[in-house]
């Protein structure tokens, strides 16, 4: 595919800085597609284990990561994808800039990205977020609901809307603690302490303890506990929801076991009460308490939503599923969020991706056709539609 005008042509070598929970077979992906694949992490040692443990041993080069000896090995057109914690992408970001190297990750779009978007755009560097699970693949679902949903009603049609949207890394086989760490503990716990933002009953509502939001959801046929997660309301322009339909609910949230919010009593309670210190001390506590083990299995579950009720009559609901145990080669999580973000990769290096912010695909044409492709490389979901 032509490059697009302006735009810093791929130069075919990808650089995949991070080797934790969240890296799977995506990276496998990119090694049969790019020219060149370099994961860096901690140690060179480290990257080669991570690297042999993926069957990768001689088909990506391992790199011992710091920023300076990153930004020293970038040309024009390479493509760094960061897998480290959101603060750090800021900085990638701007070494991204000066060496003219495309960046991508799977992480929400901080300010301090933000700010430098106007920058990319100028020189010609294309900054992939939002490309993994969730975010990444959740919204892929609520953009093809809304498309069809718009086909169906009419965008000009004066409705009333019901959104939700719930995704959760879960056990596949429920212990006591009802979860399973698939992320750093500190960035689960900082999460629970940052309020919510949705709708409800058409109007804003704000949990300033997103865990006393809780309540059950059943998802074909088995109940959880979903609470409301971040700040919703900016996804409804960013969903192109017509302005014709009005909300009844909108929530982006995150799914539990049932059972979950009695488990985590004495964590709440810390939460209630701790400082950061405190807090940072307890998420030790419970990365020791409950390992994550080359024995157990995760379990991702993605139940997106919508029901659509005309003025006049007309109905129109659909849901997307996709549900994931994870098996002995790679861990749900790991391939639900390392398949979409390559896949946004492969399209940097197919040129297909312009310069400046690009999220998972923002439109309901393009989302079918990355949820083909997701499809075809073995990524299941379903989709159900009532009308």
């Amino acid at each position: 595919m032509a490059e697009n005008a302006g735009r810093v042509p791929a130069s075919g070598t990808v650089h995949w800085v991070g080797a934790g929970l969240s890296t799977g077979s995506g990276l496998t992906r990119l090694c049969e597609t790019a020219d060149r694949v370099r994961l860096w992490h901690r140690t060179e040692d480290r990257a080669a284990d991570a690297l042999a443990r993926l069957g990768l041993t001689g088909r990506a080069e391992p790199r011992a990561y710091t920023l300076p000896a990153l930004t020293a090995e970038l040309v024009p057109g390479d493509i760094v994808v960061s897998m480290l914690p959101a603060p750090e992408h800021a900085g990638i970001l701007a070494a991204c800039i000066r060496q003219r190297a495309h960046f991508a990750c799977s992480s929400y779009v901080s300010e301090a990205v933000l700010d430098q978007v106007p920058a990319a755009a100028a020189a010609g560097v294309v900054v992939l977020t939002e490309a993994g699970l969730d975010p990444g693949i959740d919204h892929l679902f609520a953009h093809c609901l809304v498309g069809r949903a718009r086909e169906s009603i009419g965008g000009d049609t004066a409705a009333s809307y019901s959104l939700t949207s719930y995704c959760g890394g879960v056990p596949a086989i429920p212990n006591s603690f009802r979860y399973r760490f698939s992320w750093a503990p500190a960035g689960v716990l900082g999460a629970l302490r940052s309020p919510a933002r949705y709708l409800t009953d058409g109007a804003e509502t704000v949990a300033e303890r997103p865990w006393e939001a809780t309540r059950r959801h059943v998802v074909d046929g088995e109940t959880f506990e979903v609470y409301p997660n971040r700040d919703s309301v900016p996804f409804v322009e960013q969903y192109g929801l017509p302005p014709a339909w009005k909300p009844r609910t909108f929530v982006r949230g995150t799914l539990r076991l049932e059972g979950w919010l009695r488990a985590w009593d004495a964590v709440f309670e810390e939460l209630k009460t701790g400082d950061d210190a405190r807090i940072a001390a307890l998420a030790e506590e419970l990365a020791a308490a409950y390992p994550t083990t080359d024995t157990d299995r995760d379990r991702v579950v993605l139940a997106v939503s919508l029901d659509v009720r005309g003025g006049a009559g007309q109905s129109w609901s659909g849901s997307y599923l996709l549900d994931l145990v994870g098996d002995r080669e790679e861990s749900a999580m790991a391939r639900c969020v390392s398949r979409p973000l390559a896949l946004g990769v492969r399209h940097i290096l197919d040129g297909s991706l312009p310069a400046g912010l690009n999220r998972a695909a923002e439109t309901a044409a393009r989302s079918e056709e990355w949820l083909r492709e997701l499809a075809l490389e073995g990524l299941e979901f379903t989709l159900r539609v009532d009308q």
